[in-house]
């Protein structure tokens, strides 16, 4: 691997303060910022209903230094249906990602982020300008409850 993007993803674990006091405040400010970079720079695991949250994601998809965020959403489903999401379109740069899990009261699978036509034997979903749309295919296992998680990278 070479150049790569973040070069120190991890805090250090040991460091040593001098004595005076001027060296030690310069120090302490140094580790604060180490601190807080080590933080922000890390995937936030939050998973909200009814309101995106930022992801911890930063994306650099025009070069340089064009950072933009990411966002996430989840959305529970009961069965095949439009859910609306409230995101402004005008606010979204790209999908980057969509999953999601669902059971049939005793065994759990996964929802297939895809197309408008249905997949045989699969729950899969797709995202109109308004809604998340859940389409569950007749041969697949009876849907009782689920989830989907939508990310999406924000526009700069």
């Amino acid at each position: 691997m070479t150049n790569p993007v973040q070069s120190t993803p991890y805090l250090r674990n040991q460091r040593t303060f001098p004595e005076e006091s001027d060296q030690l405040s310069t120090e302490l400010s140094k580790a604060y910022i180490d601190i807080a970079t080590a933080t922000n720079n890390r995937t936030i695991g939050i998973f909200p209903t009814g309101n995106p949250a930022v992801n911890g994601e930063a994306w650099y998809l025009s070069g340089g230094n064009n950072k933009q965020q990411a966002l996430r959403q989840v959305f529970p489903f009961t069965g095949a249906g439009s859910i609306a999401h409230n995101i402004k379109s005008s606010s979204i740069s790209k999908f980057s990602r969509g999953f999601g899990a669902y059971t049939d009261g005793t065994n759990w699978y996964g929802v297939v982020f895809a197309s408008s036509v249905p997949i045989a034997g699969q729950v899969s979903f797709y995202v109109t300008s308004t809604n998340v749309v859940v389409l569950v295919d007749a041969g697949a296992p009876a849907v009782t409850s689920g989830l989907i998680v939508v990310e999406w990278i924000s526009v700069v």
